[in-house]
C-alpha cells in the first residue's frame, strides 16, 4: 500500500543543494524533500509520499486525513516506521 500522509512544514532548509524541510505528521517528525512543491513554506501543509512532498493541502483537509490515518494505524506504521500519536483531546476539533 502506498500512502500520501499530510504534515505541517516546521522548517525549510538546504541540504546538498536540495530544498528540504522538517515536517510534523501529528507528532512524528521527518525530513522531507520539497523539490516538487516549490510553493511550500514554513506552516504549509504538504502531502508526503516516500520522503517527497508531492502537493500542498489546507489545514482542515490535513487534519481530516490524519484522523482517518490514525484509524488505520498499521498502514501508517508501515509508511512512517512508527504510529501517529493520538490527537490531543483538549482541542475542540480533535476527533
Amino acid at each position: 500500500m502506498c500512502l500520501g500522509i499530510p504534515g505541517r512544514v516546521l522548517e525549510v532548509h538546504d541540504s546538498g543543494g536540495l530544498r528540504m524541510a522538517t515536517v510534523d505528521f501529528g507528532g512524528v517528525r521527518r525530513e522531507v524533500c520539497l523539490e516538487y512543491t516549490p510553493e511550500a513554506a514554513t506552516g504549509t501543509y504538504v502531502i508526503v509520499h516516500v520522503g517527497f512532498a508531492i502537493t500542498t493541502v489546507d489545514e482542515a483537509e490535513a487534519e481530516r486525513t490524519l484522523g482517518v490515518l490514525r484509524a488505520m494505524a498499521d498502514a501508517v506504521t508501515g509508511e512512517l516506521g512508527e504510529p501517529l500519536p493520538q490527537a490531543p483531546r483538549d482541542r475542540p476539533d480533535a476527533p
